[in-house]
């Protein structure tokens, strides 16, 4: 019987070379910013994620030999002994540390059964292309090398597991983009698996955090192998799993090009209308839900919405990126698809309030957004409730490592 996650034998570089592997997830960077990140690098796992570096500048990302490019990488890997297949399944801890904050989980195959029934839920709609360039990519290497982001509800005993395992001493311990330092530590005890497989089994849902494409890729891949003799182990996609207390959330803040033909006399008098507003002193970075920043102008202001426009019980709806839509980005200044329009700009909160200012005061832009995070608890409503959030809700920091774990489709 398939259960919601199972040990997996992970494809993983030696000890003396995962720094050298450890690479940043593959959707974070361009083409060229990722060929200079390999410069003087043959092993990072980039010339495997993002092979396009490796063939001429203008290469179509999506054209065949990129994916070509990058099971040839592989192979070269696995050949010259950069990436050793484990001997045996197993879970893996794998923890993050970023600055003072700490998160714990485990590196799982998890259930492509389940993810097809909503028990591993969703928050956000995928894009074909995107889609399709992932299920390229795991036919070409036949092997899911970036994981996704789960979150679980915060279990006291694998909390405890998962501490006893990290006192031993790890596998590795690298440091990655912006200093965040990867420690993963093998866990083969016969009893501590099966107790983890059991009580991830008795959950209702996980929760997927980052990694959307990745897992419908994983998906489709699944079902298109199914009957023809695949093993088991595929029909789970490789995943990180982290107690949902322990995951933190950014603010994703908006920049927008124009004030759709208004003063900013005018954008604060209809912004008035809503919000109550209170010219700020310096950087508005909002302290709690339902409040925002505006900087425009110069200036920065503080938002408040009028809570007689917070719906009561639509998780979607109270979101603070939706109360910003609807009552400020789409009626005042005129943009009803945040996905397509190109009026607006979204800048991850790792970046600061002071890229906002940035990108207003070199003339780019004319006005910048700044928002609360969303919850975790927010984000596992609106997945239990089937519904998706706007785009551009959440930005997870910090970011898993691609390379330190792969997951062969054998």
């Amino acid at each position: 019987m398939a259960t919601l996650v199972r040990p997996i034998r992970g494809l993983r570089p030696t000890p003396a070379r995962a720094q050298d592997v450890a690479a940043p997830p593959y959707d974070v960077l361009n083409s060229d910013e990722a060929r200079a990140k390999v410069s003087g690098k043959p092993f990072s796992f980039l010339h495997i994620s993002k092979p396009e570096i490796d063939l001429p500048e203008g290469t179509d990302v999506y054209a065949s030999e990129v994916y070509a490019k990058g099971a040839e990488n592989f192979a070269a890997m696995i050949r010259t002994g950069v990436l050793v297949r484990d001997p045996a399944e197993r879970y893996y801890v794998y923890r993050m540390k970023m600055g003072a904050h700490t998160q714990t989980g485990f590196v799982v195959g998890a259930s492509v059964a389940a993810y097809d029934v909503n028990r591993i839920r969703k928050h956000e709609f995928t894009r074909p292309d995107k889609e399709d360039d992932r299920v390229r990519q795991v036919e070409a290497l036949n092997a899911e090398t970036g994981p996704v982001l789960v979150a679980y509800p915060a279990h006291a005993e694998l909390q405890s597991i998962a501490s006893t395992a990290a006192r031993s001493a790890p596998d590795y311990h690298v440091t990655g983009e912006h200093g965040v330092e990867h420690t993963i530590w093998s866990l083969t005890d016969a009893a501590s698996m099966s107790r983890i497989t059991a009580i991830f089994d008795a959950m209702t849902a996980l929760y997927i955090a980052d990694g959307h494409h990745r897992s419908a890729a994983a998906s489709r891949v699944a079902a298109a192998r199914r009957g023809k003799g695949q093993p088991e182990s595929a029909e789970y996609f490789l995943a990180v799993a982290f107690p949902h207390d322990q995951m933190r959330i950014f603010d994703y803040n908006r920049v927008i090009k124009d004030l759709n033909g208004l003063t900013i006399e005018n954008l604060l008098a209809k912004v008035s209308e809503r919000f109550t507003v209170t010219k700020a002193d310096g950087q508005v970075r909002p302290s709690q839900p339902q409040t925002f920043g505006l900087y425009v102008g110069g200036a920065w202001y503080a938002l408040e919405i009028d809570t007689k426009l917070v719906p009561t019980n639509d998780p979607v709806a109270r979101l603070d990126v939706s109360l910003l839509q609807d009552n400020l980005i789409g009626p005042i200044l005129g943009i009803a698809d945040q996905r397509r329009d190109k009026r607006i700009d979204f800048v991850g909160g790792i970046r600061g309030l002071g890229e906002l200012e940035a990108r207003v005061n070199s003339g780019e832009m004319k006005l910048a957004l700044s928002l609360h995070p969303t919850r975790m608890d927010q984000l596992m409503a609106v997945a239990d409730a089937k519904q998706v959030m706007p785009p551009k809700s959440t930005w997870f920091e910090p970011k898993l490592a691609d390379g330190l774990v792969s997951h062969v489709l054998d």
